[in-house]
């Protein structure tokens, strides 16, 4: 599947900035399943500094806020050619070592909330796989899907105890009671197609553990399902602020306001020439 990806992020100061930093992991992976056509990045009120790959693999891109600046736009777009794996990405790649996604992080650490949801996961005689496609379960059914109720700052079992949370929180969740089991797990960011629209208002995460015999594989706990070609893997991590979108400071200023828009969708790919 071809697909056609735009992200503009905009920040809005309350004072001019008198000095900025922001680094972004907006930049698509090259991993099973996924080629990365073309992507261009776009900024006002910033400019690039450099670039590097992060202990992750990630792709990191440092920016400076142009002194003086009252908003700052980062826009990305560009095209990606996916594959349906079953969610299967193989084999551990990274600088960390796989047992590093075997520790918690504050966002991940579990409390009793999250134990209690752990018992209730069936051990599947299908294997790993369906075992942690049944906790998947156990938190959707758990703690429901809604905007407005957490922020970047809630953790795992903050987001378990409210009952509520968004993409962030499940997998932040999943990956808490994976390691639990001794599973290792890590965060994902990326980008979905919807197939209701284009506009979004926010981009995607999920979670993927690490199963014998198959490698990393991807679990989108808020939909129920393993990744398929709809979706753009960008960015992973021990938890959200590994793999989190864009990061950064300013001095001189108070951000006011953040939008987002994005836009995901399916292009014909282009026939072949005889």
């Amino acid at each position: 599947m071809r697909l056609a990806v735009r992200h503009s992020t905009r920040y809005r100061f309350r004072d001019p900035v008198t000095h900025g930093v922001q680094r972004l992991r907006l930049t698509p992976k090259e991993t099973q399943g996924q080629k990365i056509l073309e992507w261009d990045m776009e900024y006002e009120g910033a400019k690039e500094e450099l670039h590097y790959d992060d202990q992750n693999f990630n792709h990191v891109t440092l920016v400076s806020v142009e002194e003086g600046a009252r908003e700052v736009v980062v826009t990305c777009k560009g095209r990606v050619d996916t594959e349906d794996s079953a969610g299967v990405i193989g084999a551990h790649a990274g600088h960390l070592p796989l047992w590093a996604f075997l520790g918690q992080t504050p966002l991940t650490k579990p409390g009793p909330k999250i134990k209690s949801l752990i018992a209730k996961v069936e051990r599947s005689e299908g294997g790993m796989v369906d075992t942690l496609h049944n906790l998947s379960r156990v938190i959707r059914e758990n703690v429901e899907y809604g905007t407005g109720t957490t922020q970047v700052t809630t953790t795992a079992e903050e987001a378990a105890e409210e009952g509520w949370g968004v993409c962030q929180d499940h997998a932040h969740i999943f990956i808490s009671a994976a390691r639990s089991l001794e599973i290792p797990a890590r965060y994902v960011s990326g980008y979905l197609m919807m197939n209701d629209r284009v506009e979004q208002e926010a981009s995607h995460a999920w979670a993927e553990a690490y199963v014998q015999g198959l490698g990393w594989v991807g679990f989108d706990i808020s939909n129920g399902i393993s990744p398929d070609p709809r979706y753009v893997r960008v960015a992973t991590g021990r938890d959200y602020r590994d793999a989190a979108p864009i990061t950064g400071i300013s001095f001189g200023a108070v951000t006011e306001d953040l939008s987002v828009d994005l836009a995901v969708e399916q292009q014909v790919e282009e026939q072949q020439q005889q």
